[in-house]
């Protein structure tokens, strides 16, 4: 097989596993991290705490949502699942995004220029938004994985599972925080804000408590998430997905012998 056909025929092959998996996981779960993705960049607009050294929006009451449902897929399913899943929500957050841009443009009699402002969005608080968010959503579902790991005794047990969530959570709220913070406040505002500008140690100090905060948040709907957890293993959730995969790497094994 030529370079260029192995190429072809590995994008087909994670095409179809993609779509596989998005069969596999339970639509609920899905919908869910979607909308709180969306509504996550909505809330986004509005800044409920603002002091020297913590700004707080509006997306913090979502957020853990989104976070809490890519803990339970890469529970199930894997690092890599939850990275598919996470992309599928940025693509749906950008398309809704330029439908509302769209919205926003279109001329009316009534003054919306309040409405309009909200939907319509700053494209590099966008911009900085979705680098963080895809980032941040790699950096929380390895390190999930890669904690989990460690408990080789019991590692379907409650303990394994809220702590592979807590500190997956913190630390991936903590680089979202800080990327966007770092992009946004550090590097676009100064240029397209009138010189409007935060310091590295606010944009730190706000990811510490942000993340903070939004582990509070994990750490009381968490109950949530282990409960589906043993849930889905109880019922088989997934059985066509990873019967494909074990397949799949199969067939890897003993072409490499």
């Amino acid at each position: 097989m030529s370079k260029s056909n192995s190429r072809h025929f590995s994008f087909k092959e994670e095409c179809k596993e993609s779509i596989l998996l998005l069969r596999a996981i339970p639509s609920v779960v899905v919908a869910l991290f979607v909308v709180a993705v969306i509504t996550m960049n909505l809330l986004a607009n509005k800044t409920i705490v603002q002091i020297d050294y913590l700004a707080i929006d509006g997306g913090i009451t979502v957020s853990w949502l989104a976070f809490m449902c890519l803990d339970i897929v890469t529970k199930h399913y894997g690092p890599k699942a939850s990275t598919q899943l996470s992309i599928l929500g940025l693509l749906v957050n950008l398309f809704m995004c330029l439908i509302f841009w769209l919205v926003s443009i279109i001329p009316t009699k009534e003054d919306y220029t309040a409405f309009n402002q909200i939907i319509g969005g700053t494209w590099f608080i966008l911009l900085s938004s979705s680098i963080a968010f895809v980032a941040s959503a790699v950096i929380n579902n390895f390190s999930n994985y890669l904690i989990g790991k460690a408990f080789k005794k019991n590692p379907d047990g409650k303990l394994a599972y809220v702590t592979r969530s807590y500190l997956s959570t913190f630390i991936g709220q903590f680089f979202d925080n800080l990327i966007f913070a770092t992009l946004c406040f550090m590097l676009f505002a100064p240029i397209f804000w009138d010189g409007f500008h935060w310091t590295f140690i606010q944009c730190l100090t706000c990811s510490l408590l942000g993340a903070g905060l939004e582990l509070l948040m994990e750490i009381i709907f968490s109950p949530i998430g282990y409960i589906i957890i043993k849930k889905w293993q109880k019922d088989d959730v997934g059985r066509a997905y990873f019967d494909y995969i074990n397949n799949k790497e199969k067939l890897k094994n003993e072409s490499t012998h």
